[in-house]
């Protein structure tokens, strides 16, 4: 078996090097097919030393399949189909082929196993993806949009990594990164030759003042999309608050369509918050079920009853419900009180509106009630519908604005974020100086450490270990 030469010193395996890779690319269990991705130079005629019909593989040309068995120690091992795919026109642009057999767990491993023993070596986590991108195939930004489709949890979410993975994203911080560029280079100039007059006017050194700000300003709006668009990439929490014995596991269950929490009539049966994913207008929405909110509880309960105060703290939405049968309590009018004003949205829901012994308030607090039965799915609709609109507004979507348009595309990682907001803050500084009075030679220099900024977005500015973090985060076989 060949040993894995892409190891350091240490012995730890390093993305970056040529060497023909194999890995499983579809999840492992019993399934009517499973797919086993190779690639790398010298990867097809590697694997044709294990196949069946070796002329017919390395003769056949990019974008065919060839069909044959898997062949190790003289044994057939498995019938496969080899989708074959040649150097520059592939997903790495490196030679490679995908081998589709079936999905039997022994069957994938003694393929892997064979593959091994032919001279492949596993491959890292995202390590195809990360080649793609050192080819020259795809930039960081599209890189990342593959593992936001892959781990997409609604459609709406699939929807805007498509939109980055199509170049949306890219184009737009390249042309941002452009605009800077031009003022970058407009300074550097005027170091050089302080004689000549710029395109500013007589005797202005800073001749694109203007165009700086406007930079700033669109990078800030891309900053703000961010929350939108991390709600459909992450999910948003949505915790499911209120006294003891308000209907809150009964709601939780019916959103669920299933009976996760156990429903009694004795207060404070759930002890323990407990949560799952559903979709809301194409919102991932993570719905957590607590324990009862009261003072005079003890013992296990008031465990849960902290656990449920401290997930309320890190919410995006609260759904507050009340007991339509005994009203408005003191209990509750406080917990409004204490949270109308916080950063986290509060809905406040009237539940058993089926058997409720009076009709909700029109208004309490600045608070509207919703209406509804967890019990028949009354008011369910109208519910679903104030939680999506409300996520929206929270999340920072650009009102009026259609939320499937190209234009409201903005970063879909933290990462992308952190690096706007720090190319925002060296042009906020550049312009500082700028109104100091301050030399070019300074201004030149957050003016510089800013275009860095949007080049390390879309990879053209990176060191090694930046990329190993990331496409560590990638599953294997992508």
């Amino acid at each position: 078996m060949k040993a894995d030469t892409r190891e350091l010193s240490g012995g730890k395996p390093f993305y970056g090097r040529g060497d023909p890779i194999a890995a499983i690319a579809t999840p492992q269990g019993n399934s009517a097919l499973a797919v086993i991705r190779t690639g790398g130079d010298g990867s097809i005629e590697l694997l044709a030393k294990i196949f069946s019909r070796p002329r017919r593989l390395k003769e056949a040309p990019g974008n065919s399949i060839v069909h044959g068995w898997i062949i190790s120690g003289g044994k057939k091992i498995d019938d496969v189909l080899v989708s074959v795919y040649r150097s520059p026109v592939s997903y790495t642009g490196e030679d490679g082929a995908d081998i589709s057999c079936h999905g039997g767990i022994a069957a994938v491993k003694a393929i892997l196993s064979a593959l091994k023993n032919a001279g492949f070596t596993d491959a890292l986590p995202g390590e195809f993806t990360f080649r793609t991108f050192m080819n020259g195939k795809i930039d960081l930004t599209r890189a990342e949009s593959v593992m936001e489709i892959v781990s997409a949890k609604t459609d709406k979410g699939r929807e805007q990594a498509v939109r980055r993975l199509s170049g949306i994203l890219q184009n737009k911080i390249s042309a941002i990164k452009n605009g800077l560029a031009e003022i970058l280079a407009a300074c550097e100039i005027n170091l050089d030759y302080p004689e000549d007059e710029l395109s500013g006017g007589d005797n202005d050194p800073f001749p694109d003042i203007k165009n700086l700000e406007e930079i700033i300003l669109q990078l800030n709006e891309l900053v703000l999309l961010w929350n939108h668009e991390r709600i459909f990439a992450e999910g948003a929490l949505a915790v499911i608050a209120g006294r003891p014995n308000a209907g809150k596991s009964s709601l939780f269950n019916f959103l669920l369509r299933e009976d996760r929490s156990i429903v009694t009539e004795i207060p404070g049966t759930t002890r323990d918050w407990i949560e799952a994913f559903i979709s809301v207008d194409g919102i991932p929405l993570r719905l957590a079920d607590t324990a009862g909110l009261r003072e005079e509880s003890g013992g296990i309960e008031s465990i849960g009853i902290a656990r449920s105060y401290e997930l309320l703290e890190k919410a995006d939405l609260i759904l507050y419900l009340i007991d339509g049968q005994e009203g408005i309590t003191p209990a509750d009018t406080g917990f409004i009180e204490k949270n109308k004003a916080g950063s986290v949205p509060l809905l406040l829901i009237w539940n058993k509106a089926d058997i409720a012994a009076f009709d909700a308030p029109p208004i309490s607090r600045g608070n509207k009630f919703i209406s509804i039965s967890a019990k028949t799915g009354e008011g369910i609709p109208a519910l679903l519908k104030a939680v999506s609109q409300t996520l929206e507004k929270s999340s920072g979507n650009i009102p009026g604005a259609d939320s499937g348009s190209a234009e409201e595309t903005g970063p879909g990682t933290l990462r992308q974020k952190e690096l706007i907001e720090e190319s925002v803050k060296f042009l906020e500084e550049a312009l500082s100086l700028i109104d100091r009075g301050e030399t070019l030679d300074l201004v030149s220099s957050p003016l510089r450490e800013s275009v860095n900024c949007l080049g390390e977005i879309t990879g053209e500015v990176t060191t090694a270990d930046i990329l190993e973090i990331m496409f560590s985060k990638f599953c294997v076989g992508k």
